[in-house]
């Protein structure tokens, strides 16, 4: 019982007084110089970071300028190596078919003179379907033959052997077709062979 009557005086507790020390007042000197000095360096530091972004700015705007030039670059190339290789396509193709033309000609030749009845009959309409399938499949191929009679002569397109008075055809219109010309596409395969009216 005799703790019970004792009193003991209650401590101050020690976050109270830290805090109260902590504190100073508004005015004082020296956070005033440490907020100057900062921010002295801070605009020093500022100065220089900015020229540092300009520069990596620069650099970055000098290296996407490069990459583009050479995605365009890189671009361009693929399509000339298409255009390329399909232009070495149409000239294989096209040194091939020229023989199969030598074929056509002959069996153009054959069926002029052919004979419309009897037994060479039959066999002169058996070259005939021979000569349209060839023809067909030559235009399978992209071939395609010029249509030349009547039409005006093109140093492009024909190959004039004479030139002839005509009074039912103009001056530079082709009366008659020798050999037919073909186109592979928009190409020439073959000028067509030709006579011209003076």
């Amino acid at each position: 019982m005799k703790n019970k009557d004792k009193t003991v005086p209650e401590k101050p507790q020690k976050s109270e007084t830290v805090e109260e020390e902590a504190v100073q007042p508004e005015n004082s000197q020296p956070e005033d110089n440490l907020t100057a000095e900062a921010t002295a360096v801070s605009s020093e530091e500022i100065n220089t970071l900015m020229e540092e972004l300009a520069e990596s700015q620069a650099k970055a705007g000098e290296y996407l300028d490069g990459w583009q030039r050479s995605r365009a670059e890189f671009a361009n190339y693929k399509k000339r190596v298409e255009r390329d290789q399909a232009q070495a396509y149409q000239n294989a193709s096209g040194n091939i078919i020229k023989r199969y033309l030598d074929v056509v000609d002959d069996l153009e030749r054959a069926l002029k003179n052919r004979p419309l009845e009897g037994e060479d009959a039959v066999w002169a309409n058996g070259i005939e379907l021979i000569y349209r399938k060839l023809l067909a499949f030559l235009e399978n191929e992209g071939v395609k033959q010029m249509a030349a009679e009547g039409e005006l002569f093109d140093p492009n397109l024909h190959e004039a052997i004479s030139l002839e008075e005509s009074t039912q055809y103009e001056s530079g219109q082709i009366i008659e077709v020798l050999q037919h010309g073909f186109l592979l596409g928009d190409r020439v395969l073959r000028p067509a062979t030709v006579r011209v009216a003076k």
